[in-house]
Order: structure tokens, then sequence, then C-alpha cells
């Protein structure tokens, strides 16, 4: 069991799936508004980081179908909250379909909306899924994504192992995941930072300190780095890169199986 694994949101014995769901739920709809503030909006760039970065392998299957009754990618988005990935996904990589999946039906609910309003609707779906245990069959995606939601993973190796199971030969996977900074004095304001104003921020406009609390623990406890890429061969996959964003408080992980 790695350190993330064991950071709860609300303590006791409830395990980690269910109380990471609830706690979504009950923050889905102050998530937007308070995740662009506390990253000053630049949770958008690396957003757009991880597009780029995936981008190439989207626009093969866009001009040679192999196979293929019709052009695009098939995209699966895990941890998907409100769908601000799957969004640009499907405004950025003409894909066949993208499907969100996460285990908050409140966040999922916020997405719905965001998709009906930007006419996304026939590209885009939504899904409940536990990340562990999918319900979608072998080899059904060619490009899999999530972004701020791995270190919520209750079982990391589980999770890895059933991506992998349900990407196609050749897929590629991208992660963008917070992280802390490695150097200084980076890594020492980005723990006054997260250690006196995410708690506040939480308090005074989500009314939610358990959240913003579990927030930051986790994470510090999340493996990163070299640590992580190590994690992601042990579960198979072939090629494992690593960037680090904005002085490292985000990494983006470009994985192909």
């Amino acid at each position: 069991m790695y350190q993330q694994e064991k950071v709860l949101p609300f303590g006791g014995n409830e395990n980690k799936g269910k109380q990471v769901s609830r706690m979504f739920d009950s923050i889905a709809k102050t998530y937007d508004k308070i995740n662009h503030f506390m990253s000053l909006g630049i949770d958008r760039y690396w957003r757009n980081k991880l597009i780029r970065s995936i981008h190439p392998f989207a626009q093969k299957l866009t001009e040679i179908p192999i196979n293929r009754q019709q052009k695009g990618a098939d995209i699966l988005d895990i941890a998907t909250g409100t769908g601000d990935l799957a969004i640009l996904e499907a405004k950025r990589l003409n894909p066949k379909s993208v499907i969100g999946v996460d285990i908050s039906e409140g966040m999922m609910a916020v997405g719905r909306e965001k998709v009906a309003k930007e006419k996304l609707d026939k590209v885009i779906s939504f899904s409940k899924e536990d990340a562990t245990k999918m319900t979608f069959a072998d080899e059904s995606f060619d490009i899999i994504t999530t972004s701020f939601g791995i270190r919520n993973f209750e079982n990391l190796d589980a999770a890895l192992l059933e991506i992998r199971r349900v990407l196609r030969p050749n897929g590629v996977f991208a992660i963008l995941e917070l992280s802390e900074p490695i150097v200084f004095p980076m890594k020492q304001l980005f723990r006054i930072y997260s250690h006196t104003f995410l708690p506040l921020i939480g308090r005074m406009i989500a009314n939610d300190k358990n959240s913003y609390d579990y927030l930051v623990h986790s994470i510090e406890a999340f493996p990163q780095g070299e640590m992580m890429t190590e994690i992601v061969k042990k579960a198979g996959f072939s090629k494992v890169s690593f960037k680090r964003l904005t002085f490292g408080i985000c990494t983006l992980y470009l994985i192909e199986k």
C-alpha cells in the first residue's frame, strides 16, 4: 500500500473510495471556481500541455483509420470530475468518442451541464466507474487520460493494471497530477502556501476544511517523478516519461502500452 492510499478525507474505517466520492459530491458545485482560484488559472495551462502531448497520436487516428468504421480516437478520461479535460479533448482532438468516468455523481452532474452547454453531447458521455474494476471490454480505448485524480485512487496498482487492460496496443495514457516542487525556494514556498492558504481558502469559500486538508496531504504522500515512473513500469507499460511543470507544482506523465 502506498502512502497516499492511507490518506483519507474524513478518517475512520470507511474505505477511501467511498470517502473520496462523498467528499467530491459535497464540493461539486464550488469545485471549478475554487480550483481555478487556487491555481491562479494555471490549471488550464496544464491541461493544454497534456492535450498537446497526446495530439500527435490522436491526429494519426484521425488521418489513417485502421480497421475502423469511423475516424478518430476512442478516449477515456478517468476521474473526469466536472469534465474540463474531456471537453478539451472533444474540442481539440477530433475524437470518435470521449467517455468521462468518475466515482462522484455530483461532479459528473456538473460536467453534464457543461457538456450540454457546449453542445458536445454527441461526443462526450459520462459513466460512474471504479478505476480498479471498470466495466469496459479489453482494449476499448486508444487514449486514456486522468487529471488531478490519480492520487485519489484507493488502489493505485490495481487501477494501473485495469487501465492497461482497457487500453489498446500502442495506446497512450497521460497523467496530470499535482506534485511538490523539489528545488529551493519553490519547495519551501509551496509548503507555506499549501499548509496555510489552501485550508484557509477551503474554509472561507467552500466551508469545507477537511477536503482541502486532504488535498494537501494527498499531494505530499503521492509518489512523484522517478518513483511514479517505476510504479507505472511495474504495471506492464512499455514507455514512461515525465515532465515537471511550473517549477514542479504539477507533473505530466506520458505512458505507452
